[in-house]
Protein backbone atom coordinates (compact mmCIF):
# COMPACT_ATOMS: atom_id res chain seq x y z
CA UNK A 1 0.00 0.00 0.00
CA UNK A 2 0.87 4.03 0.00
CA UNK A 3 3.99 4.72 1.71
CA UNK A 4 4.27 5.78 5.20
CA UNK A 5 5.37 9.52 3.87
CA UNK A 6 2.38 10.00 2.72
CA UNK A 7 -1.25 10.74 3.92
CA UNK A 8 -2.49 6.78 5.15
CA UNK A 9 -5.21 8.47 7.62
CA UNK A 10 -7.85 9.01 5.49
CA UNK A 11 -9.26 7.71 2.02
CA UNK A 12 -8.33 8.91 -1.13
CA UNK A 13 -11.77 10.05 -1.55
CA UNK A 14 -11.36 12.22 1.17
CA UNK A 15 -7.93 13.82 0.20
CA UNK A 16 -9.49 14.99 -3.24
CA UNK A 17 -12.83 16.34 -2.02
CA UNK A 18 -10.95 18.53 0.49
CA UNK A 19 -8.45 19.07 -2.70
CA UNK A 20 -11.10 20.63 -4.80
CA UNK A 21 -12.63 22.24 -2.05
CA UNK A 22 -9.35 23.98 -1.07
CA UNK A 23 -8.20 24.65 -5.18
CA UNK A 24 -12.38 27.01 -5.22
CA UNK A 25 -10.45 28.92 -2.19
CA UNK A 26 -8.67 32.69 -2.30
CA UNK A 27 -5.75 31.08 -0.94
CA UNK A 28 -5.21 28.94 -4.19
CA UNK A 29 -6.51 31.52 -7.02
CA UNK A 30 -4.12 31.12 -10.17
CA UNK A 31 -2.81 27.99 -8.65
CA UNK A 32 -4.48 25.44 -11.47
CA UNK A 33 -4.38 26.13 -14.94
CA UNK A 34 -6.71 22.99 -14.95
CA UNK A 35 -8.63 20.90 -12.78
CA UNK A 36 -9.36 17.30 -13.58
CA UNK A 37 -12.32 16.83 -11.07
CA UNK A 38 -14.35 14.46 -12.02
CA UNK A 39 -11.64 12.26 -13.09
CA UNK A 40 -9.96 12.72 -9.52
CA UNK A 41 -12.57 11.93 -8.17
CA UNK A 42 -13.10 8.38 -9.87
CA UNK A 43 -9.44 7.69 -9.36
CA UNK A 44 -9.95 7.94 -5.55
CA UNK A 45 -12.87 6.08 -5.02
CA UNK A 46 -11.21 3.02 -7.37
CA UNK A 47 -8.28 3.43 -4.89
CA UNK A 48 -10.70 3.44 -2.07
CA UNK A 49 -12.24 0.21 -3.30
CA UNK A 50 -9.20 -1.62 -4.02
CA UNK A 51 -7.67 -0.99 -0.54
CA UNK A 52 -10.94 -2.14 1.10
CA UNK A 53 -10.43 -5.84 -1.30
CA UNK A 54 -6.44 -5.41 -0.17
CA UNK A 55 -5.26 -4.79 -2.85
CA UNK A 56 -2.23 -1.71 -3.94
CA UNK A 57 -1.92 0.04 -7.18
CA UNK A 58 1.61 0.43 -6.36
CA UNK A 59 3.97 2.26 -4.89
CA UNK A 60 1.78 6.01 -4.61
CA UNK A 61 -1.33 4.13 -4.31
CA UNK A 62 -3.99 7.03 -3.96
CA UNK A 63 -1.42 9.74 -3.52
CA UNK A 64 -2.37 13.18 -4.80
CA UNK A 65 -0.37 15.12 -7.54
CA UNK A 66 -0.18 17.97 -9.32
CA UNK A 67 1.15 17.80 -12.81
CA UNK A 68 3.26 20.76 -14.38
CA UNK A 69 1.17 22.66 -17.41
CA UNK A 70 4.25 21.49 -19.54
CA UNK A 71 3.63 17.96 -18.99
CA UNK A 72 1.98 16.01 -21.93
CA UNK A 73 -1.92 14.84 -21.01
CA UNK A 74 -3.45 13.02 -24.01
CA UNK A 75 -6.25 14.53 -26.01
CA UNK A 76 -4.93 18.17 -24.52
CA UNK A 77 -2.93 20.81 -26.31
CA UNK A 78 -0.23 21.54 -23.70
CA UNK A 79 0.54 25.11 -23.25
CA UNK A 80 3.60 25.75 -20.99
CA UNK A 81 1.44 28.10 -18.83
CA UNK A 82 1.22 30.38 -22.65
CA UNK A 83 -1.89 31.21 -24.85
CA UNK A 84 0.55 31.11 -27.70
CA UNK A 85 0.23 26.89 -28.33
CA UNK A 86 -4.15 27.52 -28.72
CA UNK A 87 -4.66 25.34 -31.76
CA UNK A 88 -2.10 23.40 -31.83
CA UNK A 89 -2.62 19.79 -32.22
CA UNK A 90 -3.57 18.01 -29.03
CA UNK A 91 -0.97 15.32 -27.32
CA UNK A 92 -1.27 11.66 -28.86
CA UNK A 93 -0.37 10.09 -25.43
CA UNK A 94 0.28 11.37 -21.97
CA UNK A 95 3.93 11.87 -21.11
CA UNK A 96 6.00 8.91 -20.36
CA UNK A 97 6.58 9.93 -16.17
CA UNK A 98 2.55 10.78 -16.17
CA UNK A 99 1.68 7.10 -17.70
CA UNK A 100 4.59 5.87 -14.59
CA UNK A 101 2.70 8.38 -12.24
CA UNK A 102 -0.94 6.44 -13.36
CA UNK A 103 0.72 2.88 -13.25
CA UNK A 104 1.69 3.41 -9.74
CA UNK A 105 -1.82 4.46 -8.17
CA UNK A 106 -1.07 8.26 -8.37
CA UNK A 107 -4.75 10.46 -7.94
CA UNK A 108 -3.76 13.48 -10.55
CA UNK A 109 -5.82 16.25 -9.22
CA UNK A 110 -4.85 19.01 -12.25
CA UNK A 111 -2.19 20.78 -14.30
CA UNK A 112 -0.49 23.56 -12.63
CA UNK A 113 0.82 27.27 -13.12
CA UNK A 114 4.32 28.05 -14.19
CA UNK A 115 5.99 30.99 -15.86
CA UNK A 116 5.47 30.63 -19.74
CA UNK A 117 7.62 27.79 -21.50
CA UNK A 118 9.52 27.10 -17.70
CA UNK A 119 11.37 30.43 -18.45
CA UNK A 120 11.84 32.57 -15.26
CA UNK A 121 12.75 31.42 -11.58
CA UNK A 122 10.47 34.11 -10.35
CA UNK A 123 7.28 32.33 -11.27
CA UNK A 124 4.97 35.38 -12.37
CA UNK A 125 2.61 34.77 -15.31
CA UNK A 126 0.66 37.73 -17.58
CA UNK A 127 -1.86 34.91 -18.55
CA UNK A 128 -2.75 33.00 -15.74
CA UNK A 129 -2.07 35.45 -12.85
CA UNK A 130 0.24 34.54 -10.17
CA UNK A 131 0.04 32.26 -7.08
CA UNK A 132 0.65 33.92 -4.04
CA UNK A 133 3.33 32.01 -1.80
CA UNK A 134 1.51 30.53 1.14
CA UNK A 135 4.57 31.41 3.67
CA UNK A 136 3.30 35.15 4.03
CA UNK A 137 -0.29 35.53 4.79
CA UNK A 138 0.14 39.14 4.89
CA UNK A 139 1.28 39.59 1.50
CA UNK A 140 1.62 38.71 -1.48
CA UNK A 141 5.58 37.35 -2.39
CA UNK A 142 6.47 35.70 -5.47
CA UNK A 143 6.51 31.73 -5.13
CA UNK A 144 9.31 31.02 -6.93
CA UNK A 145 9.49 29.27 -10.38
CA UNK A 146 9.54 28.19 -12.97
CA UNK A 147 7.08 25.28 -10.86
CA UNK A 148 4.96 28.07 -9.24
CA UNK A 149 1.87 25.86 -8.82
CA UNK A 150 3.56 23.00 -8.28
CA UNK A 151 5.23 24.67 -4.89
CA UNK A 152 2.26 26.40 -3.89
CA UNK A 153 -0.15 23.33 -4.62
CA UNK A 154 1.75 21.53 -2.00
CA UNK A 155 2.57 24.41 0.43
CA UNK A 156 -1.22 25.21 0.89
CA UNK A 157 -1.61 21.13 1.56
CA UNK A 158 -3.82 20.57 -2.15
CA UNK A 159 -1.44 18.08 -3.02
CA UNK A 160 1.34 15.72 -1.58
CA UNK A 161 3.21 15.78 -4.27
CA UNK A 162 3.63 18.51 -7.32
CA UNK A 163 5.75 17.15 -10.22
CA UNK A 164 7.64 20.01 -12.20
CA UNK A 165 10.83 20.56 -14.00
CA UNK A 166 14.18 22.35 -13.19
CA UNK A 167 16.71 23.52 -16.32
CA UNK A 168 17.88 26.12 -13.88
CA UNK A 169 16.39 25.43 -10.32
CA UNK A 170 12.61 25.48 -10.91
CA UNK A 171 12.12 22.59 -8.70
CA UNK A 172 14.32 23.77 -5.76
CA UNK A 173 13.29 27.48 -5.87
CA UNK A 174 9.77 27.18 -5.22
CA UNK A 175 10.71 24.70 -2.77
CA UNK A 176 13.02 26.96 -0.76
CA UNK A 177 10.87 30.00 -0.86
CA UNK A 178 7.38 27.88 -0.23
CA UNK A 179 9.51 26.14 2.91
CA UNK A 180 9.19 22.65 1.20
CA UNK A 181 11.75 19.95 -0.16
CA UNK A 182 12.35 19.39 -3.37
CA UNK A 183 14.90 17.29 -5.52
CA UNK A 184 16.52 17.77 -8.91
CA UNK A 185 18.40 14.36 -9.89
CA UNK A 186 21.37 13.76 -12.46
CA UNK A 187 19.54 14.90 -15.47
CA UNK A 188 19.56 11.23 -17.29
CA UNK A 189 17.82 9.71 -14.57
CA UNK A 190 14.15 10.61 -15.47
CA UNK A 191 13.10 10.97 -19.13
CA UNK A 192 11.56 13.53 -20.34
CA UNK A 193 9.81 12.17 -23.16
CA UNK A 194 6.27 14.32 -23.74
CA UNK A 195 7.41 17.39 -21.91
CA UNK A 196 7.65 20.45 -23.57
CA UNK A 197 11.23 21.55 -23.94
CA UNK A 198 13.01 24.40 -22.66
CA UNK A 199 16.95 23.25 -23.09
CA UNK A 200 17.31 19.34 -23.67
CA UNK A 201 20.60 20.01 -22.15
CA UNK A 202 19.33 21.31 -18.73
CA UNK A 203 15.93 20.25 -18.68
CA UNK A 204 15.16 18.10 -15.61
CA UNK A 205 11.63 16.56 -13.92
CA UNK A 206 11.29 15.73 -10.44
CA UNK A 207 9.32 16.63 -7.44
CA UNK A 208 8.45 18.89 -4.50
CA UNK A 209 7.04 17.24 -1.42
CA UNK A 210 6.96 18.03 2.56
CA UNK A 211 9.88 15.33 3.43
CA UNK A 212 13.14 13.23 1.46
CA UNK A 213 11.37 10.34 1.91
CA UNK A 214 8.26 11.35 -0.30
CA UNK A 215 10.69 13.28 -2.86
CA UNK A 216 12.60 9.40 -3.00
CA UNK A 217 8.72 7.75 -3.50
CA UNK A 218 8.47 9.36 -6.53
CA UNK A 219 11.61 8.95 -7.93
CA UNK A 220 11.67 5.81 -7.74
CA UNK A 221 8.35 6.14 -10.03
CA UNK A 222 9.72 8.37 -12.21
CA UNK A 223 13.24 6.98 -12.43
CA UNK A 224 12.51 3.01 -12.40
CA UNK A 225 15.60 3.51 -10.34
CA UNK A 226 14.96 3.26 -7.04
CA UNK A 227 17.32 4.97 -4.43
CA UNK A 228 18.31 3.83 -1.01
CA UNK A 229 16.34 5.43 1.62
CA UNK A 230 18.45 4.87 4.63
CA UNK A 231 20.29 7.71 6.67
CA UNK A 232 23.98 8.04 6.64
CA UNK A 233 25.93 8.81 9.69
CA UNK A 234 27.11 12.63 9.59
CA UNK A 235 29.64 11.98 11.71
CA UNK A 236 32.74 11.87 9.38
CA UNK A 237 31.38 13.34 6.31
CA UNK A 238 33.26 16.51 4.74
CA UNK A 239 31.07 19.23 3.11
CA UNK A 240 32.50 21.82 0.88
CA UNK A 241 31.01 24.90 1.15
CA UNK A 242 31.71 27.35 -2.10
CA UNK A 243 32.65 31.39 -1.47
CA UNK A 244 32.91 32.31 -4.66
CA UNK A 245 29.33 33.11 -6.30
CA UNK A 246 26.99 31.26 -4.08
CA UNK A 247 27.43 33.59 -0.70
CA UNK A 248 27.61 36.86 -2.76
CA UNK A 249 24.75 39.10 -2.18
CA UNK A 250 22.95 36.97 0.20
CA UNK A 251 20.41 38.71 2.39
CA UNK A 252 20.49 38.93 6.50
CA UNK A 253 17.86 36.16 6.81
CA UNK A 254 19.35 33.78 4.44
CA UNK A 255 22.47 34.14 6.40
CA UNK A 256 21.16 33.36 9.49
CA UNK A 257 19.59 30.89 8.71
CA UNK A 258 22.20 29.09 6.60
CA UNK A 259 25.28 29.48 9.46
CA UNK A 260 22.83 28.36 11.83
CA UNK A 261 22.66 25.54 10.16
CA UNK A 262 26.55 24.73 9.58
CA UNK A 263 26.79 25.27 12.78
CA UNK A 264 24.56 22.24 13.70
CA UNK A 265 26.31 20.06 11.32
CA UNK A 266 29.48 20.44 12.22
CA UNK A 267 28.04 19.97 16.17
CA UNK A 268 27.08 16.52 14.53
CA UNK A 269 30.41 15.59 14.07
CA UNK A 270 30.98 16.16 10.10
CA UNK A 271 33.77 18.69 8.89
CA UNK A 272 31.99 21.90 6.86
CA UNK A 273 35.42 23.28 4.72
CA UNK A 274 35.12 26.73 2.76
CA UNK A 275 36.47 26.43 -0.48
CA UNK A 276 37.32 29.40 -2.85
CA UNK A 277 35.96 27.39 -5.86
CA UNK A 278 36.61 29.68 -8.51
CA UNK A 279 35.35 27.65 -11.72
CA UNK A 280 32.14 28.88 -10.38
CA UNK A 281 32.74 32.32 -11.21
CA UNK A 282 33.55 31.59 -14.70
CA UNK A 283 29.88 30.36 -15.50
CA UNK A 284 28.47 33.65 -16.85
CA UNK A 285 31.74 34.17 -19.18
CA UNK A 286 31.39 30.27 -20.47
CA UNK A 287 27.78 30.65 -20.69
CA UNK A 288 28.01 33.95 -23.33
CA UNK A 289 26.01 34.96 -25.07
CA UNK A 290 23.35 33.76 -22.60
CA UNK A 291 23.99 29.85 -22.27
CA UNK A 292 21.95 26.67 -23.54
CA UNK A 293 18.38 27.68 -22.04
CA UNK A 294 17.92 31.02 -24.99
CA UNK A 295 19.75 29.21 -27.56
CA UNK A 296 17.73 25.55 -27.23
CA UNK A 297 15.06 27.90 -26.28
CA UNK A 298 14.55 29.66 -29.41
CA UNK A 299 15.18 26.56 -31.51
CA UNK A 300 12.28 24.86 -29.19
CA UNK A 301 9.71 27.88 -29.69
CA UNK A 302 11.01 29.90 -33.20
CA UNK A 303 7.76 29.05 -34.89
CA UNK A 304 5.89 30.03 -32.09
CA UNK A 305 7.76 33.12 -31.56
CA UNK A 306 7.46 34.24 -35.54
CA UNK A 307 3.63 33.26 -35.32
CA UNK A 308 3.03 35.14 -32.39
CA UNK A 309 5.02 36.78 -30.45
CA UNK A 310 2.93 39.55 -29.42
CA UNK A 311 1.12 36.64 -27.19
CA UNK A 312 3.85 35.45 -25.23
CA UNK A 313 5.44 36.90 -21.87
CA UNK A 314 7.60 39.92 -22.85
CA UNK A 315 10.08 38.92 -20.24
CA UNK A 316 10.04 35.70 -21.80
CA UNK A 317 10.56 36.70 -25.34
CA UNK A 318 13.69 38.96 -24.60
CA UNK A 319 15.71 36.06 -23.38
CA UNK A 320 14.70 33.95 -25.65
CA UNK A 321 15.78 36.06 -28.26
CA UNK A 322 19.29 35.62 -27.03
CA UNK A 323 19.72 32.80 -28.89
CA UNK A 324 18.46 33.86 -31.82
CA UNK A 325 21.29 33.95 -34.80
CA UNK A 326 23.80 31.84 -32.53
CA UNK A 327 25.78 29.61 -35.61
CA UNK A 328 26.37 26.01 -35.10
CA UNK A 329 29.84 26.37 -34.30
CA UNK A 330 29.02 29.20 -30.88
CA UNK A 331 26.43 26.20 -30.04
CA UNK A 332 28.97 23.44 -30.52
CA UNK A 333 31.93 24.84 -28.70
CA UNK A 334 29.08 26.16 -25.74
CA UNK A 335 29.32 22.21 -25.76
CA UNK A 336 32.64 22.11 -24.96
CA UNK A 337 33.59 24.62 -22.90
CA UNK A 338 30.94 23.10 -20.60
CA UNK A 339 32.54 19.88 -20.70
CA UNK A 340 35.38 20.92 -19.90
CA UNK A 341 34.14 23.11 -17.07
CA UNK A 342 32.87 20.47 -15.61
CA UNK A 343 36.25 17.97 -15.73
CA UNK A 344 37.86 21.01 -13.72
CA UNK A 345 34.79 21.34 -10.92
CA UNK A 346 35.29 17.53 -10.47
CA UNK A 347 38.72 17.76 -9.39
CA UNK A 348 37.54 20.57 -6.82
CA UNK A 349 34.98 18.88 -5.27
CA UNK A 350 36.96 15.53 -5.16
CA UNK A 351 37.15 14.05 -1.58
CA UNK A 352 33.60 15.78 -0.31
CA UNK A 353 30.65 14.02 0.08
CA UNK A 354 28.48 16.97 -0.90
CA UNK A 355 28.31 20.65 -1.27
CA UNK A 356 26.06 22.98 0.76
CA UNK A 357 25.08 26.39 -0.05
CA UNK A 358 22.05 28.38 0.33
CA UNK A 359 19.31 27.59 -2.42
CA UNK A 360 18.69 30.64 -3.46
CA UNK A 361 20.56 33.54 -1.66
CA UNK A 362 17.16 35.72 -0.53
CA UNK A 363 13.95 34.91 0.98
CA UNK A 364 10.82 35.68 -1.20
CA UNK A 365 10.97 39.16 -2.67
CA UNK A 366 7.24 41.14 -2.62
CA UNK A 367 5.17 40.07 -5.76
CA UNK A 368 4.34 43.67 -6.79
CA UNK A 369 7.39 45.46 -7.38
CA UNK A 370 8.15 42.24 -9.57
CA UNK A 371 5.26 42.68 -11.83
CA UNK A 372 5.80 46.61 -12.59
CA UNK A 373 9.60 46.78 -12.84
CA UNK A 374 11.58 44.91 -15.65
CA UNK A 375 14.62 45.60 -14.11
CA UNK A 376 14.04 44.90 -10.76
CA UNK A 377 12.48 41.36 -12.31
CA UNK A 378 15.45 40.65 -14.54
CA UNK A 379 18.05 41.42 -11.23
CA UNK A 380 15.78 39.32 -8.86
CA UNK A 381 15.56 36.38 -11.47
CA UNK A 382 19.16 36.29 -11.93
CA UNK A 383 19.70 35.96 -8.09
CA UNK A 384 17.21 33.47 -7.61
CA UNK A 385 18.66 30.94 -10.79
CA UNK A 386 22.66 31.87 -9.44
CA UNK A 387 22.67 29.18 -7.59
CA UNK A 388 20.89 26.56 -8.10
CA UNK A 389 21.87 26.75 -11.97
CA UNK A 390 25.37 26.07 -11.34
CA UNK A 391 24.30 22.75 -10.57
CA UNK A 392 22.14 22.29 -14.00
CA UNK A 393 25.44 23.22 -15.76
CA UNK A 394 27.38 20.88 -13.72
CA UNK A 395 24.65 17.97 -14.57
CA UNK A 396 24.62 17.17 -10.89
CA UNK A 397 22.08 16.44 -8.46
CA UNK A 398 20.69 18.61 -5.75
CA UNK A 399 18.53 18.86 -2.96
CA UNK A 400 16.35 21.79 -1.43
CA UNK A 401 15.47 21.49 2.37
CA UNK A 402 14.05 23.97 4.48
CA UNK A 403 16.69 25.02 7.19
CA UNK A 404 14.68 28.16 8.40
CA UNK A 405 13.39 28.57 12.21
CA UNK A 406 9.34 28.01 12.69
CA UNK A 407 7.32 31.45 12.36
CA UNK A 408 10.75 33.19 9.49
CA UNK A 409 10.10 33.23 5.95
CA UNK A 410 11.50 30.33 4.56
CA UNK A 411 15.11 29.79 3.55
CA UNK A 412 16.42 26.14 1.70
CA UNK A 413 19.51 24.28 2.31
CA UNK A 414 20.67 23.49 -1.33
CA UNK A 415 22.60 20.17 -0.80
CA UNK A 416 24.21 19.43 -4.26
CA UNK A 417 26.77 16.37 -5.84
CA UNK A 418 28.13 15.57 -9.12
CA UNK A 419 26.64 13.70 -12.08
CA UNK A 420 25.40 10.13 -11.15
CA UNK A 421 25.66 10.66 -6.74
CA UNK A 422 21.95 10.46 -6.15
CA UNK A 423 22.14 8.00 -4.32
CA UNK A 424 24.97 8.96 -1.97
CA UNK A 425 23.15 12.37 -1.46
CA UNK A 426 20.01 10.77 -0.90
CA UNK A 427 21.45 9.15 2.02
CA UNK A 428 23.17 12.93 3.18
CA UNK A 429 19.79 14.33 2.71
CA UNK A 430 17.77 12.21 4.67
CA UNK A 431 20.27 12.59 7.30
CA UNK A 432 20.49 16.04 7.36
CA UNK A 433 16.64 16.36 7.28
CA UNK A 434 16.18 14.10 10.49
CA UNK A 435 18.82 16.79 12.02
CA UNK A 436 16.90 19.83 11.12
CA UNK A 437 13.73 18.27 12.67
CA UNK A 438 15.33 17.21 15.72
Amino acid sequence: MTQACFDTHTTPTHRVALALEGAASAAAQHVFTQLYGDAARATAQHCDAQMQAGRSLGALHGVCITIKDNIDVAGETTMAGGRVCLGEAPAPHDALVLQRLRQAGAVVLGKTNMSEFAFSGVGINPHHGTPANPADPFIARVPGGSSSGAGVSVALGLAEVGIGTDTGGSIRIPAALCGLVGYKSTQARIPCTGVMELSRSLDTLGSITRSVRACLAVDAVLSQQPLPTDATELRGLRFAVPQTLMMEDVDVSVAQAFSRTLRRISEAGAQVVDIPFHALGDIAALSMPGGFSPIEGYAAHHARLERGACQIDPRVVARMMLGKGISAQDYLELHNRRNAWIAAAQQTLQGFDAMLSPTVPLVAPLMAPMRQDDELFFKVNRLLLRNPSAINYLNGCAWSLPCHQAGDLPVGLMVSGLAGQDMRLARVALSLEHLMNA
